[in-house]
């Protein structure tokens, strides 16, 4: 089993795919990882040898913002626009929806489960 970034790689799958299950690495990400590391693209992570999986740990460490790092920058940006006081930290901090959606219905996701209201008649 290869471990990379603090995630266990799902064995079976292709290097490419198995690479996106690490938070912050997407399918371009990916892509561009196995040809910089000059591993075919149809290779699976049981294949691999130890050296080409330190290739791209080291790959990685090197060029990409991944998993604890990127989850804490991403958290110091929230928390920077809460602090200001902006219009998008003061959503933030409501739980509201953040980029200009509506909220008269649905934005379920954000406000959490509907209460009801007492006395409400149609």
């Amino acid at each position: 089993m290869a471990r990379i970034a603090g995630v266990n790689l799902p064995t079976n799958k292709r290097v490419v795919i198995a690479l996106q299950y690490i938070h912050g690495i997407g399918p371009k990400f990916a892509s561009d990882i196995v040809t910089k590391v000059g591993i075919a693209a149809n290779r699976r992570v049981q294949d691999l040898s130890d050296a080409e999986v330190l290739q791209i740990r080291e790959t990685i460490d090197a060029g990409y913002s991944v998993e604890g790092d990127l989850r804490r920058e991403t958290a110091m940006n929230i928390k920077r626009l809460m602090d200001l006081g902006c219009y998008r930290g003061l959503r933030h901090r409501k739980g509201l929806p953040v980029r200009g959606q509506r909220t008269h219905t649905n934005a379920r996701t954000r406000k959490g489960k509907a209460k009801p209201i007492a006395g409400k008649k149609k």
